[in-house]
């Protein structure tokens, strides 16, 4: 007996055809872009509108982390290879640990390239996955166009049994609010330039709102000095340039000088910049910077407290 696969019929803007781009197949080339385009425009002033809900998921990501816990990120598709994309980016850019931020794709490794056929489906397997890697006090995001996505609804329920805070990331304002979520993201980019196709506006919001998330938690955490990112790592010749730049930026000195600097403390940037900026020695900086967390600026009034 052949058993039919499940229909499930999805109410959501993103399904429906959008009235701005019904002839887009008669379309010359041009006309085609710009009907994107003007779509794609759309999509930050949307994003906006739930600043407060995203700054609401940042200060418990925040919380999480200074507590010694984790950060997950749980999508499926477009959704999870953003997710784990940001997550990626993460150590590099602010030397993060590399557990920090983790990253659940349903399907796995494998779906990251290829579609893994029912994978978003399975709630139970997202459960699964959630209740064998959080622990209470960490913070899980969500991540679903449509925000109805069983396999990230299941995670998201079974991280909150856990004891885990939950958000989750929504382009769907009709989906019903699922049990065990903490904070609603719901980003409208309403209907597709092509219907239901929710890699370009939802997963373009989803993407600036991750970038927005895990950028804001790295500041308010102390990952950065300014505007300036004064914890990444340095692993190759370009980024090595780029920390002399840092520093050159902020002190106002000349390239030898903080080549010198870093130098001295031994590539370590924050400590380079709290030892100059404070004009200490790169034992007091580096004593300042475990007393302040590694914030900088805290780290700058303490030794030119001490200093003076």
């Amino acid at each position: 007996m052949t058993v039919s696969p499940q229909v499930v019929h999805v109410e959501s803007p993103t399904e429906r055809r959008n009235p701005n781009t019904t002839d887009i197949d008669r379309m010359p080339t041009a006309d085609i872009l710009a009907a994107i385009n003007t779509e794609d425009h759309t999509v930050p002033a949307a994003v906006r509108r739930v600043l407060p809900e995203l700054g609401t998921a940042v200060d418990a990501a925040a919380e999480s982390l200074r507590g010694g816990h984790r950060v997950h990120y749980v999508g499926a598709g477009t959704s999870g290879r953003l997710a784990v994309l940001d997550a990626a980016e993460l150590v590099p850019t602010y030397n993060v640990p590399s557990d920090w931020f983790v990253a659940h794709h349903a399907g796995g490794q494998r779906a990251l390239r290829s579609a893994v056929e029912n994978a978003e489906d399975n709630a139970e397997a997202g459960a699964d996955e959630l209740r064998g890697s959080v622990d209470e006090g960490d913070f899980v995001l969500g991540l679903t166009a449509s925000g109805r996505t069983p396999y990230v609804i299941g995670a998201l329920q079974a991280a909150r049994r856990l004891g885990a805070g939950t958000a989750l990331v929504s382009c769907n304002p009709e989906a019903p609010v699922p049990d065990g979520v903490d904070v609603l993201i719901t980003v409208d980019t309403g209907p597709e330039a092509i219907a239901g196709s929710t890699r370009m506006k939802a997963g373009t919001a989803q993407k600036l709102v991750l970038t927005a998330f895990s950028t804001a938690t790295m500041v308010k955490l102390g990952r950065t000095y300014s505007n300036l990112m004064v914890s990444m790592r340095a692993t190759n010749a370009k980024l090595r340039g780029r920390t002399v730049r840092i520093l050159r930026e902020a002190t106002g000195l000349s390239a030898q000088d903080c080549s010198e600097a870093l130098t001295r403390a031994d590539g370590d940037l924050k400590v380079a910049l709290v030892q100059l900026l404070a004009g200490v020695d790169v034992t007091r900086a580096t004593l300042a910077l475990e007393a302040a967390d590694g914030h900088v600026r805290a780290a700058l009034d303490s030794a030119r407290a001490r200093a003076s």
